[in-house]
């Protein structure tokens, strides 16, 4: 049951995600309170306890992204529905699969929008010259060239992933 739950949060999410870069209150937050229902009437207290750790851990892991501005409140939202519904263990591996996927996209993202070549340059220059603003490279200061893309997607993906494929 709590499968099936989480796929349909999963795929909604990621659609209001894709489309209008949103993922909706209306999803996450009922999400967390039936991982908690949904816990505390099968195992109790030991329920209470699963579902509290996996929301707190799935908090935990996207807040400070999000206290910096590098993601919005709806992937930490959805970050800590996915834990209070599946548990923390759960939670720490979609996070992991999510950051690998999140930088392959962002990998990718970069390499089409600036080309390779100048990426690698810029790379090679900062670390030759010790510029040591590698951050420049990556995360421009010049809004035009900035680069996003809705992370809900790379955590749906590496939701999925811990679905199929399990913890490391």
């Amino acid at each position: 049951m709590k499968i099936a739950i989480l796929l349909v949060v999963l795929f909604f999410s990621l659609y209001t995600d894709i489309k209008s870069r949103k993922i909706l209150n209306i999803v996450t937050l009922p999400t967390i309170l039936i991982g908690l229902i949904y816990h505390i009437s099968t195992t109790g207290f030991e329920g209470f306890l699963l579902s509290g750790k996996g929301f707190l851990v799935g908090l935990g892991l996207l807040l400070i992204p999000y206290l910096l501005e590098g993601m919005g409140a709806g992937d930490v939202k959805l970050m800590a529905a996915i834990g209070s519904l599946m548990g923390a263990s759960f939670v720490f591996h979609s996070f992991i699969y999510t950051a690998l996927i999140g930088g392959v996209i962002a990998i990718l993202l970069i390499i089409k929008q600036r080309g390779f070549i100048n990426l690698i340059k810029s790379f090679f220059y900062s670390i030759i010259f010790m510029r040591g603003n590698l951050g420049s490279i990556l995360n421009p200061k010049d809004e035009h060239s900035s680069i996003s893309f809705p992370y809900g997607v790379a955590i749906v993906l590496g939701t999925l992933c811990t679905l199929v494929w399990g913890g490391f």
